[in-house]
């Protein structure tokens, strides 16, 4: 009855108001029907397995200029809905030109976002599911699959099996969570309840080649920068123990309080990697939280024969590492761990009346184990990865990649006029060019940066620069899901060509 009397009443309006309300929109929408759905599916499948086999094709970078791209777009929103052909077309001439192609084979840049074809798979069928995935009961077979998927990725990295694993977004994220997690238990809880009033002075520590995610988490945390205390590193730039345990001492003589250490299974820089076994020991006897950020190196531990880097990792606190970095998966995807699940979901854990469920003391509610409330499908890209690989098609890929990483810094120790600039671990190689006619370093950091501005202006190959001890230092990795020795052959190529160039 109640439907029925709204309907009188609409129709009772004036004549101009009914119009507008009951006939307008029917016109102006332009609805894509079912049929079309499938037709354009079914296309841009077409387009995507096109993409995956041509992007070799495209410059790696694009030859635009800052608000280039914006330019070509209308300064307002169209009044009328569009066909999707238009939509297409615009895709391709106005979006398309202006992308990083970070699957092109001569991209060697920052680290990989990998994707590979059963992830991109997966992606698809979690944004046709549409789901918010914040609690068990909004979608239950989302909680579950991540929670055992996460059960097998701990086993496969060789993590202590007491860990509990949770996918967030970013290892920013991750690690936010890590140092208001250490705050808490360092004020017994009294930050969420008072803030800072009556605490003493909290700190962290971290190498001086942390991530900046650190800093900008230590902000964010409410430790302040000034909190964030640098360890010195050794000459394979990784943490010095006894500069942390030194450090630990004077502030605590201060009057501070140390509350966490991050420390570092692959630096942004030169993929150093911090002594857990040390470093934890030293945390466990000031009772120091430890937080190991592995964003990137941590899927090199589905190799037995790399977790020498994770020796002491059962005395960390929480543990992150990317799966959309380099185990394939699309971005967003990071793996979270934790020793003590309890202290993270006292961290995090609101129930408000609207949230709760009769299931609660029984499942997994993920809204509990991070910042934000909503939560993607992320499990399912990752168990698509996992089960069409395999363990093992996993371990070749990674094994192949560290090889051919240690193969390129061979080629350039026997290289007269080129110089590593920092151990290889892994498939990070920090090399600079160096001929034997130069021997200042300011001439040297001038002729490194002209020769990667070259370089990336080519549109052939992407590398990007970071500095070790002051020094410009050129970074080439590759770890993407179809990388070969082949593409690092022809990146060397194009390096040689460049510098030899110059004379």
């Amino acid at each position: 009855m109640i439907f029925f009397g709204v309907v009188k009443e609409l129709f009772d309006l004036p004549i101009p108001l009914r119009s507008y309300a009951c006939i307008h929109p029917t016109n102006a929408l332009r609805l894509m029907t079912h049929a079309e759905f499938r037709a354009r599916a079914h296309q841009l499948a077409d387009w995507m397995a096109d993409y995956f086999e041509q992007v070799a094709q495209y410059p790696v970078k694009p030859a635009v200029k800052p608000g280039e791209i914006k330019a070509r777009l209308p300064d307002a929103a169209p009044a009328q809905g569009e066909p999707f052909e238009a939509l297409m077309a615009d895709f391709e001439r106005i979006i398309l030109p202006g992308m990083t192609h970070w699957q092109h084979p001569q991209f060697f840049a920052y680290f990989p976002a990998s994707r590979s074809a059963p992830s991109v798979l997966a992606e698809m069928l979690t944004a046709a599911l549409g789901a918010q995935c914040m609690i068990w009961q909004t979608s239950p077979a989302a909680e579950e699959l991540e929670e055992r998927v996460m059960e097998w990725l701990r086993q496969m990295l060789g993590l202590p099996e007491h860990w509990t694993g949770v996918i967030q977004d970013t290892a920013s994220t991750a690690t936010l969570a890590a140092l208001l997690t250490a705050r808490e238990k360092a004020t017994d809880w009294q930050v969420l309840r008072q803030g800072f009033y009556q605490t003493p002075r909290l700190r962290v520590y971290a190498s001086n080649q942390a991530h900046s995610s650190i800093l900008k988490d230590v902000r964010l945390a409410g430790f302040g920068e000034d909190n964030l205390v640098h360890i010195p590193v050794d000459n394979n730039y990784a943490m010095i123990p006894q500069a942390l345990e030194q450090a630990i001492q004077q502030d605590l003589a201060k009057g501070y309080k140390p509350t966490c250490a991050v420390a570092c299974l692959g630096t942004t820089s030169s993929t150093a990697i911090d002594p857990l076994q040390p470093i934890g020991e030293i945390c466990r006897r000031y009772n120091v939280f430890l937080h190991v950020d592995a964003a990137y190196a941590g899927t090199a531990l589905l190799l037995p024969e790399m977790r020498w880097m994770s020796q002491g990792i059962e005395l960390a606190d929480s543990f992150v590492c990317n799966p959309h970095k380099w185990m394939f998966t699309n971005f967003d995807c990071t793996a979270y761990y934790v020793r003590d699940k309890q202290a993270l979901l006292r961290t995090f854990s609101i129930l408000p009346e609207y949230l709760k469920t009769p299931e609660d003391h029984l499942v997994n509610n993920y809204r509990d184990w991070g910042i934000p409330l909503g939560r993607r499908f992320r499990a399912l890209k990752l168990w698509f990865v996992i089960r069409t690989y395999g363990i093992e098609g996993l371990q070749q890929k990674i094994r192949n990649h560290i090889a051919w990483g240690q193969r390129m810094a061979r080629i350039i120790d026997e290289d007269p006029d080129f110089e590593r600039m920092a151990p290889t671990p892994l498939n990070l190689v920090c090399f600079r060019y160096h001929p034997t006619d130069v021997h200042d370093e300011p001439t040297l950091d001038r002729l490194n940066e002209d020769l990667l501005l070259r370089l990336n202006a080519s549109g052939r190959i992407l590398l990007t620069q970071t500095r070790l001890n002051g020094r410009y230092v050129i970074r080439m990795v590759a770890g993407q899901t179809e990388t070969t020795w082949e593409n690092w052959v022809q990146g060397w190529g194009e390096l040689k060509r460049a510098a030899g160039s110059r004379r």
